[in-house]
This record gives structure tokens, sequence and C-alpha cells, in this order.
């Protein structure tokens, strides 16, 4: 009779080669999904034929297979604030996490060498915990860098908008002021400026309509602000240089007092180490008349 130890084990195993076949196997695309790629103008970027390193090859196989499933979201908008592709992402979650099961395990193995047995449960738990906090440090990662990004971004704008406003003043018309501003700039956010006008430019629509688009991809409110005051300027012909220079006025003014939150927040996180620090110090100052005291 078969035992039933030996019954779950053979379920367990072709459970596990079902999943990895069914990853294996290229899934079907929908019909729907595919319309709508063909029918959309590819971007500058996806008309240029730049070949796919091995680490993008493997990152889109694996983000082909895991995106999906319960659990798993890609910050798309993130790494595209931060010039990082999903795939890239991807690769990073999968070896970070692969590193975090296999590290207790290669402990184990040198502890044994040892002469030391620890029980097995104990880095198997280990490799589970760690290989699931490494998972959602990277996307913690991207995230604070797409925070800080945003950040740098609001700045540039607010000097955008001035740029903007004098261009208006030195009666440019609502494009080309956009225009003119951008090429004045300098630095990455600029850059994507400048790129989103010239797209504007070549796909015939409206620079407004191309930066309000770039706002709502890379979620930046303020760059949307721009596009609805020059919307404005264009349709109902008003004067718009007092609204741009109290808009950047205001950003500026909100940046401030962002930063100076963060600082604030800051000093607080510093209270605990320099208190803890002080009863170190004391306690290394008094030990040498506590032990003479105690053991005379």
């Amino acid at each position: 009779m078969i035992p039933v130890a030996a019954l779950g084990a053979g379920a367990l195993a072709g459970s596990g080669v079902a999943v990895l076949v069914r990853a294996m196997v290229r899934q079907q695309p929908h019909l729907s999904a595919t319309l709508d790629r063909v029918n959309q103008p590819g971007s500058l970027e996806e008309s240029a034929a730049v070949p796919l390193s091995t680490d993008e090859r493997w990152g889109a196989w694996l983000l082909r297979r895991l995106e999906h499933l319960p659990g798993v979201k890609i910050p798309y908008k993130d790494l595209a604030l931060i010039g990082k592709s999903p795939a890239q992402h991807m690769l990073t979650k999968v070896a970070a996490t692969l590193g975090g099961l296999l590290i207790p395990a290669v402990l184990w193995a040198a502890l044994t060498m040892l002469g030391i047995n620890p029980p097995l449960p104990i880095p198997a738990a280990a490799g589970l915990v760690l290989g699931g906090v490494l998972w959602i440090v990277a996307d913690l990662e991207v995230r604070d860098k797409a925070k800080r990004a945003r950040q740098e971004f609001s700045h540039a704008v607010a000097a955008y908008l001035d740029l903007v406003a004098l261009e208006r003043a030195g009666d440019a018309g609502p494009a080309e002021s956009l225009e003119r501003a951008a090429e004045i700039g300098h630095g990455w956010a600029f850059l994507r400026i400048r790129d989103a006008l010239e797209r504007a430019r070549i796909d015939k629509v409206a620079p407004w309509d191309q930066l309000k688009q770039l706002s709502l991809d890379l979620d930046l409110p303020v760059l949307g602000d721009i596009a609805d005051i020059m919307r404005l300027s264009s349709n109902d012909g008003a004067a718009v240089y007092t609204t741009l220079r109290a808009r950047a006025k205001s950003l500026r003014t909100e940046l401030m007092a962002g930063q100076a939150e963060e600082a604030n927040t800051d000093s607080e996180k510093m209270t605990a180490p320099g208190a803890l620090l002080a009863v170190l110090i004391m306690f290394l100052i008094g030990f040498p008349a506590i032990s003479r005291i105690l053991l005379s």
C-alpha cells in the first residue's frame, strides 16, 4: 500500500511541474489588446530599432509571465519617470528575491560543514521572509527615486513657468513660447519637455495637449497646470502672464513648505539617536567610578 506521505509528495511534485510547464508555454494574446497596440501610433523611442540586451530579454520574459499574477503590481509611471524599463525592474525584483531565498540556505550549508546542525525549518522560514522583504524593497526603491524625481521636476517646472511667462510678455504665441522656454532650460526635466513638444510637432497636435498627456503618463500634475493655462490662452486669447507668474510663485511656496517639513521630520528622527548617544557617553564616563565603588 502506498503511504499517504508518498502520495502527497507525488502530488506536490506533479503540481510544481504543471505550474512550470504552464509558465513556459507562451500565452495567446487577446484580440482586443492586440488591435489596440496596432492602432496606437508608435512613439519616437519605439520607432528606433534598438537591440535588446540579455538583461532586457530575460526581464521581458519574466514580465510576460509574472505581471498578471495576483499581488504583482508594476509601477509603470514611476519607472517611466526615472527612466527604468519594466523588464529591468522585474529582473531586479526576481534576482533580489532569489538572493533572499538562497542566502539562508548557503549559511545553513556552511554551518553544517562546520559541524553545527541547525534545524532545517529555520533557514527555510528565514529564506521566505527575506525573499518577501527583498521583493517589496525593489518597489520601495523605485517609489523613493520617483518621489525625488518629481520634486526635482517640480523645481524645473517652477522655472519653466517664469520662462514661458516672459516669452508671452514678449508677444510670442502660445506654442512658440512653450518651445522657446524649453530650449533655454537645461537638465533632464527640460529634456523631457522638449521631447514632448517635438513629438507634438511631428504628430501635428497641440503642444499643450502633449504636455497634458505627459503629465498623465508620469503623474506630474504641475506640468498639467501649464498645459491648462496655455490651452486657455490659445482658445480664449487670455493674457496669461499674471497667471503663469502666480502659479510659479505658489509652486515655489509649496516646494519650500515641503522641504521645511522634510527637514523637521529628519530632525525629529535624530532626536532618539542623539539621546541614546548622550546616555552611552554618560555611562562610559561614570562606569570606572561606579565599578570602583562596587568593588571596594
